[in-house]
């Protein structure tokens, strides 16, 4: 836990990890669950409407009668998981968040789903050799430095059987255009999303050229002071291409979004 001065005078290099734990914090964790579930927002997970659309989509990319085996890196609470048991595949989700994956267990156990879920950090946790398609989606890859998306995507690879797939979702370099870099402070007098006590939310967004932003969130309480790290690198079509050729992938699709946009 950093002093006030010293969190808001640091400017951290590029993918420096955060002081504080954003993913497994027992109460931050529960606020992003009930974002996840919010039908219709786009914070944590996309929108009902979308991933239904998506992951029909994605179904049609790589069907389960020929690629039987999917393993969901970054499943949170198993929003798209679900959909694709429904459709027919057998279903591995990987997530480190505990109460995400404790959620998701016991929906799937509630609604029949004979859905395996690790809760592991998917960097480093034993992955199923047997698997035919990969996906992580909404931009988890992204929020990797270059070396843990070189070190995953080796490990993809050999997991993959010959001739699987991998679907990547990441953010495009519009989007990193179009992101705007400054500062805001919000009080907050009975509690929010970043903790349940009156708080003070100090937030900044930065660039780091060519491509690269973080997002990192000061709080302030009674209790002292927390900070958090949010990553993102985007990418053109080219640099896509180039980081998954280097791990010895070959392009299938390049597609606007998991739904299938030009």
């Amino acid at each position: 836990m950093k002093s006030v001065w010293a969190a808001l005078s640091h400017t951290p290099t590029v993918y420096e990890r955060s002081p504080d734990r954003l993913w497994t914090d027992e109460y931050i964790s529960r606020r992003l669950l009930e974002a996840h579930l919010d039908p219709h927002s786009d914070g944590a997970s996309r929108n009902a409407a979308f991933i239904e659309k998506s992951a029909a989509r994605i179904r049609a990319f790589a069907p389960p009668e020929t690629f039987p085996r999917l393993l969901d890196l970054g499943c949170g609470p198993g929003l798209y998981a679900e959909k694709f048991a429904a459709a027919g595949y057998r279903v591995t989700g990987v997530d480190f968040s505990p109460v995400s994956v404790g959620y998701a267990r016991q929906s799937a156990e509630r609604k029949k789903l004979g859905i395996t879920y690790l809760c592991a950090d998917y960097l480093t946790a034993g992955l199923p050799d047997n698997t035919d398609f990969a996906v992580m989606i909404y931009c988890d890859y992204g929020a990797l430095p270059a070396a843990d998306r070189a070190a995953l995507l080796g490990r993809l690879y050999r997991c993959l059987h010959p001739g699987g797939r991998l679907l990547l979702d990441v953010f495009s370099r519009r989007r990193y255009d179009a992101f705007r870099a400054g500062r805001t402070w919000t009080p907050q007098e009975s509690g929010g999303f970043w903790s349940g006590d009156p708080h003070v939310v100090l937030s900044a967004r930065r660039k780091y050229p060519p491509d690269v932003t973080l997002e990192s969130t000061v709080v302030l309480t009674d209790a002292g002071t927390a900070e958090y790290y949010i990553w993102t690198t985007y990418f053109t079509r080219e640099s896509l291409l180039a980081e998954t050729a280097a791990a010895g992938f070959v392009p299938v699709a390049v597609y606007g979004d998991v739904a299938g946009a030009p």
